[in-house]
Formats: C-alpha cells, sequence, structure tokens
C-alpha cells in the first residue's frame, strides 16, 4: 500500500537494507516496514553450508580417477560478500538470483585446482590410498585461496569420502590384491611350516643337548668316582705303607733290643765264665784225687766208688779181684734206702 511493505528474516539471515544505495540498517534477524521504490534488500546466510564434490583426476601413471568428498565452509563477512556477489530478495525474501551456486563452484574450483598438481604427482596406489593427505592438501589450498579470503569465506571442514579407480581398473587392482594375498598366505604357509620345523629341531637340539649334558654329568660323576677310589686305595696305600713302615721299625727296634740283649747275655757270660774260670783256675792244675779228698764227703758209696775207679784205672796190673755179695748188697742197699 502505497509502496510500503513488511519484511521478516530469521536468526541464521545477515540482512543489509540498501535506500538510495546506502545503507540504511544491517544485522542478523531484522524485520521492519521499507519504501520499496527506493530499497533493495540483500539477505545473506550466515550458518554453515556442506558443499559435496566429485572430481576427475589423472594420476601420475595416468590412470583416472574419482574423488568423492565435502567441503563445509561458512560466510565469515557478509558484507565483504554482498558486494561481490548478488543476494538481493524481492518483497517476499525470495533470492532474485541464484549467487549461492555460483559462490559454491567457486569454491569446488578452488579446490579441485588445489588438488589436481598434488594427483598428478602420485601413482594410482598411493592415490587411492592417500585420502587423509588430500584432505589435508584440499584444506591448506582453500583456507589461503586469494579469491576466497576476497569473498569473505571461512572453511571449516573438507572431508573425502572416497577414492577410486575406474571399475576396470578396480578389478585388476582386486586381483592384483587377491594374487598377493594368495603369495603372503603361502608365505605365511610357509614361514608356519618352516617354523614348525625350526621348532622341532631346537626341541631335537635341546633334548641332543640335554642327553649330551647328562652323559657329561655321568662322566663326572664317574671321574669323581674313580677319583674317590683312586684317592680311597691311595689312602689305603699309604696307610699299608705306614703300617709297614710302623712294622719295619718295631722290627728294628726289636733287632736292636735283641742286639742289645744279645750282647748284654754275651757280656753277661763273659763275666760268669771269667768268674768261674778265675774261681776254677786254682784247681785247675790240681789232681782229681786231692780235690776229691779236700771235698770231704762222707758218704761211704762215695769213697767205694773211687776205689772201683782207681782199681778200673789199674785193672791191668791186678790180676784178681774179688768182691764180696755181702759188699755189693751193703752199697745196694744203702742206694735203696737213700730212694
Amino acid at each position: 500500500m502505497l509502496g510500503i511493505s513488511y519484511i521478516k528474516f530469521d536468526a541464521m539471515t545477515y540482512v543489509i537494507h540498501f535506500k538510495n544505495g546506502r545503507i540504511a540498517r544491517e544485522g542478523r534477524g531484522l524485520s521492519f516496514f521499507y519504501f520499496t521504490p527506493n530499497s533493495s534488500i540483500a539477505a545473506i546466510p550466515i550458518g554453515s553450508n556442506d558443499l559435496p564434490f566429485i572430481f576427475n583426476e589423472t594420476t601420475h601413471d595416468y590412470q583416472s580417477i574419482s574423488i568423492q568428498g565435502q567441503v563445509t565452509y561458512k560466510i565469515a563477512n557478509q558484507k565483504q560478500l554482498a558486494e561481490l556477489l548478488d543476494f538481493t530478495v524481492d518483497q517476499n525474501g525470495v533470492s532474485k538470483k541464484n549467487d549461492t551456486e555460483k559462490l559454491n563452484q567457486r569454491i569446488i574450483n578452488e579446490a579441485q585446482t588445489t588438488l589436481s598438481a598434488f594427483i598428478h604427482g602420485l601413482g594410482l596406489k598411493d592415490s587411492i590410498r592417500s585420502a587423509k593427505t588430500v584432505e589435508t592438501k584440499i584444506t591448506e589450498g582453500l583456507k589461503t585461496s586469494p579469491a576466497l579470503t576476497t569473498l569473505g569465506i571461512e572453511i571449516l571442514t573438507v572431508n573425502i569420502l572416497a577414492i577410486k579407480a575406474t571399475p576396470e581398473m578396480a578389478r585388476a587392482l582386486e586381483t592384483e590384491t587377491r594374487e598377493k594375498l594368495s603369495q603372503e598366505a603361502d608365505q605365511a604357509v610357509y614361514e608356519r611350516r618352516n617354523f614348525a620345523v625350526e621348532q622341532e629341531r631346537r626341541i631335537k637340539e635341546s633334548e641332543l643337548n640335554t642327553e649330551i649334558a647328562v652323559e657329561e654329568k655321568k662322566k663326572q660323576i664317574d671321574e669323581k668316582r674313580m677319583e674317590a677310589e683312586v684317592q680311597k686305595a691311595n689312602n689305603e696305600r699309604v696307610l699299608r705303607e705306614m703300617k709297614v713302615q710302623a712294622d719295619i721299625a718295631i722290627e728294628n727296634q726289636r733287632k736292636l733290643l735283641i742286639e742289645q740283649q744279645t750282647a748284654n747275655a754275651r757280656k753277661e757270660a763273659d763275666t760268669q765264665g771269667y768268674v768261674l774260670d778265675a774261681t776254677l783256675k786254682p784247681y785247675k792244675d790240681m789232681d782229681w784225687r786231692m780235690i776229691t779228698a779236700l771235698s770231704n764227703n762222707p758218704d761211704p758209696r762215695f769213697n767205694i766208688a773211687l776205689a772201683f775207679r782207681q782199681l778200673a784205672e789199674n785193672a791191668e796190673k791186678i790180676g784178681n779181684l774179688n768182691i764180696s755179695p755181702d759188699l755189693l748188697d751193703s752199697i745196694l742197699s744203702n742206694k735203696r734206702d737213700d730212694h
């Protein structure tokens, strides 16, 4: 009515009201009346936006890959963006142009430009395995892009969802991978068998070492036993030698004793002989008849015996000798009486 309209925006929209080409009001979530003929309103979303993308690139080994991901960004400087792109809305709040798509395309172009040089320097396998590196490269490229800085855009995150080769190459890689996994499985089986054989060898070697150690211990025990027996024999020999030496010493002492006793007996005998010789020496040269007479034996039989002996000595001088039976009988009877 009379060109006056009312408009209202939510809290996630930054509003700039231009009146006669100059900013009359600005801010987020505004609602106001305005005069339509001399007013222009720009409505810029201030929330984060998710921008999906798919890039087709060629690797260093001339293989095609597709890179699928998403860029999350927000408009940090709404006023600066409004000066470069058209976010004007009509009286119903609907954008007159779709410059949001233009902004998204510029972001995608910057992301692809940043990524291309990096992918071209990698091989197919390295490219497929470089998702995190690709994320980092795109993030750094977008944050340092002069074009996006001029637009007042802030990059929040970059996520790589998939990096894929063509279906034919994917099948080839799968075949190669299967073959490699099969070889690795065979290698693992071989290593496991080899490990089992090695363990068996070690076990047998350990058993042999144990047997060798046991035999060595037995040998040491036998040697110790033999040493003990030899030592025992030596000790017994030494004891026998000591006993023999003791017996020899005893016999030598006994020999010396006997020699000494013999010498003493000889000396004693010599002494007794000397005494006897000295005692009998006065009678040595005397006639036995005188010695007999000196004995003064009163036994008549002794005298008769001496008489008979003298008769016997002078038998050749005697013609006849008559001895009466009475005399013999008296001699014999006296002998029987003595007994």
